[in-house]
């Protein structure tokens, strides 16, 4: 059975967990180690859960003339895909160290695996979960495999129809996975906002019965911001050390300091998301008996007169009977004397 809640190393994600928070790394590290240590500890410092990298062959991916996206020529300039990607692998030695100083750091190593052997490989590291890439959802093999590991997934949905998002999850349920995360996206890069669609984390929700989240390629932190208001368990979204770097992810990456920001502002978010029931706060309490009104004379009342409404007002006393006791107090006697502004209490009425 599918299941609502999933556990990540120590973090629950979904079904009422704090936002599950990964750093996108990808391959802004741009093939060299010392970059790829430098942006896990600036995620670490962000206060990201986890950090994810990308691990790949280029052979393994990519024929040696495919054309680059768009953005990737915008960005890198011409060239092949091939070639691209052949300079931002890093080797198997330098992930073991580039986890293992994750470890160091206390801060959760995670990658998305765009081959069969890079998957083999995440599974020696131990990951505690494995990201599908939006470019792999149609990639039956490749998901089978990742389901047979047993391992909790989170599967990017963008460039897809919800037709082909149940395509996968019915491939990832056959083979073996029951802990499942749902990640929307918009594979644009940088996404427009008006082209985010964030209700259609809600749509598959209701239609998969699975925790849902958000893998974002817009610019700043308003959308990510909007996604863990609406339900989003995960937020991924990409970082890098400097914007101006060269390399295809760069500028549609947060800089150190923003995705320090994003963190802080997301963590505000969800407490004051609160429990839902609507009560006054223990603050409120007190400012409660300054500010409601209660009843007093209006005018001077002598012991025996009979109370009639245009004798009392309401004002702010600091205690005393509400408004809601007014129709008890209209034509009853006062017992004593009673002064222009003094609270009414019942005691003071027969």
């Amino acid at each position: 059975m599918i299941q609502m809640r999933v556990k990540i190393a120590s973090n629950w994600v979904g079904n009422g967990a704090p936002c599950f928070i990964v750093a996108e790394a990808g391959v802004n590290h741009n093939g060299k180690l010392n970059l790829a240590k430098k942006l896990v500890d600036a995620a670490k410092k962000a206060g990201a859960d986890a950090v994810k990298f990308q691990v790949f062959r280029a052979e393994n991916v990519v024929t040696k003339k495919a054309e680059k996206a768009e953005y990737q020529k915008k960005s890198t300039g011409t060239g092949s895909q091939y070639e691209m990607l052949r300079r931002l692998e890093l080797t198997q030695g330098e992930f073991r160290e580039l986890a293992a100083h994750a470890r160091r750091k206390n801060i959760i190593f995670l990658a998305s695996a765009f081959d069969a052997e890079s998957v083999d490989f995440l599974n020696e590291l131990k990951v505690p979960a494995f990201k599908i890439p939006s470019g792999e959802i149609t990639n039956f093999p490749l998901l089978g495999h990742i389901a047979r590991k047993r391992k909790p997934i989170m599967l990017s949905t963008g460039m897809s129809t919800l037709k082909e998002v149940a395509g996968a999850v019915s491939v990832l349920v056959h083979n073996g996975a029951r802990e499942i995360i749902l990640l929307h996206c918009v594979s644009d890069y940088p996404a427009r906002v008006e082209d985010i669609n964030l209700r259609a984390m809600d749509t598959l929700k209701r239609k998969f019965k699975l925790p849902v989240g958000l893998s974002d390629h817009t610019l700043g932190i308003t959308v990510p911001m909007a996604a863990v208001v609406l339900g989003a368990s995960v937020i991924e979204k990409h970082f890098t050390l400097d914007q101006k770097m060269p390399g295809p992810d760069h500028r549609a990456s947060l800089e150190p300091s923003e995705l320090r920001r994003m963190v802080t502002c997301i963590r505000e978010a969800e407490k004051a998301l609160g429990n839902g029931i609507k009560r006054p706060t223990r603050g409120e309490e007190a400012i409660k008996k300054a500010v409601r009104r209660h009843i007093v004379a209006k005018v001077d009342i002598p012991k025996g007169k009979v109370i009639r409404l245009e004798m009392l007002g309401l004002k702010r006393a600091g205690a005393g009977l509400g408004s809601e006791y007014i129709e008890k107090i209209i034509g009853k006697r006062a017992k004593r004397n009673i002064m222009k502004d003094d609270l009414i209490f019942l005691e003071k009425i027969v």
